[in-house]
């Protein structure tokens, strides 16, 4: 069984990979870049066992990912009666999410794509 589209976006989007587009036209998409085009190739040829363990790793980047939002509703707060807002909360919280989306990679044997930071993909010309 094959990832649905919005699987496949979740797949790129927390892996650190821009969007795909509608295929394979223009100046941007995976024909430019080596590790995109790796991406896409293992993406479309995982095991069933394997696809698996990815839609795993969608449900819980999913979770982690809605916990940083949801920060947003205490940041207003320091402190009320007993309870103290943790004020590190968004940057641990943000820094487990990328933690997962790098395990990602990882798994599936790319490098964490330019909004992870990393720096590792290089044009093709």
């Amino acid at each position: 069984m094959s990832f649905t589209d919005s699987e496949l976006t979740d797949l790129r989007r927390h892996t650190g990979y821009p969007a795909y587009g509608i295929g394979n036209g223009g100046f941007s998409n995976w024909r430019f870049y080596q590790a995109y085009g790796m991406l896409e190739y293992r993406l479309q040829r995982l095991s069933a066992a394997e696809e698996a363990v990815a839609r795993t790793y969608i449900s819980t980047l999913a979770q982690l990912e809605q916990a940083v939002s949801a920060v947003s509703a205490t940041l207003d707060t320091d402190s009320a009666a007993a309870w103290v807002r943790n004020a590190r909360e968004l940057a641990e919280r943000t820094r487990l999410f990328d933690d997962w989306r790098r395990r990602l990679c990882g798994f599936l044997g790319v490098p964490p794509g330019p909004s992870l930071g990393d720096g590792g993909l290089r044009m093709v010309v």
